[in-house]
């Protein structure tokens, strides 16, 4: 039994069924990583004096909140959530997964919004980002399974 074995025994959370641990933790990572993503796209909007909106600045910003949310939240993926090793084919699958939430983020969610101009832009976005974590989670269902 390995350390994170012996880690994931003592949480609450080990008592419950895989089929609803494993979509719990990983929202509990999504959230932690929103939250990382989300600070670092405000430090570096607040470094350029807030640039408006869609500029390159903007999506920039962005881009790297998402990539610097992506490493923590790989490993903490594969040992936390799934409970399994890093390797290449869970790496490939992780990046394919956050490729398709990234292009949902950064181009379906302004398609919508764009749509709809007389909704509510936060529950929109809201439900844009639930979606994407709801594929991004199957997709990575695909790939993360232990040996």
């Amino acid at each position: 039994m390995t350390w994170i074995d012996k880690f994931q025994a003592v949480l609450p959370s080990s008592k419950w069924p895989a089929a609803v641990r494993k979509p719990l933790r990983f929202m509990l990572l999504g959230t932690t990583g929103m939250f990382v993503q989300e600070w670092f796209f405000r430090l570096v909007m607040g470094l350029m004096n807030d640039p408006v909106k869609d500029t390159l600045w903007y999506y920039v910003a962005f881009a790297l909140g998402f990539i610097l949310e992506m490493i923590p939240n790989y490993f903490c993926t594969n040992f936390y959530t799934f409970g399994t090793q890093p390797d290449w084919k869970n790496a490939g699958g992780f990046t394919l997964a956050r490729g398709i939430n990234l292009v949902i983020q950064m181009g379906f969610l302004p398609l919508v919004l764009h749509l709809l101009p007389n909704a509510n832009n936060t529950i929109i976005t809201y439900i844009v980002i639930f979606v994407a974590g709801v594929v991004n989670f199957l997709i990575q269902l695909l790939f993360f399974k232990k040996k």
